[in-house]
């Protein structure tokens, strides 16, 4: 049977956190997360300004790939709380995991601490070819 702890992020947006009995606690992510509501879902967001133009490193584009997925939710009344699920797509394994402190700093500060489920793929390379991230996000705006 699994257990169900409401951190206070997550219960002011509406979402349970699931947590099943005896796991070892997940660091940055969530092995799980229970909603009801509207769902809003991005597309793969590249780290680019409006004009197009690539953040410059990494974790810059990290960055503005965050900013950018923030905008998309607030289109649809969504806000970093109400997020679910992030799936990165990353063209450099160990460039994310030698960037992980980094990494951490610019999601709190962008997202904040709430931390949906996450999944991290390398790939071979993505469409945009200046892009070293691409995130898809999933949210749940609770009715």
């Amino acid at each position: 049977m699994s257990t169900m702890r409401k951190p206070e992020a997550a219960a002011t947006s509406g979402l349970q956190v699931l947590q099943p009995s005896g796991w070892p606690q997940p660091k940055g992510y969530a092995n799980g997360v229970m909603a009801e509501g509207s769902l809003v879902v991005t597309g793969g967001v590249v780290g680019w300004d409006v004009a197009g133009r690539f953040a410059d490193g990494f974790v810059a584009q990290v960055r503005q790939a965050l900013e950018n997925i923030v905008a998309i939710l607030a289109e649809g009344g969504a806000r970093p709380g109400h997020l679910v699920r992030l799936t990165w797509y990353v063209v450099d394994m160990d460039e994310y995991v030698s960037n992980l402190k980094a990494l951490g700093k610019v999601y709190r500060e962008v997202i904040g601490t709430h931390y949906p489920c996450m999944a991290l793929v390398q790939v071979v390379r993505l469409v945009e070819p200046s892009a070293r991230v691409e995130i898809e996000a999933t949210a749940v705006v609770p009715r």
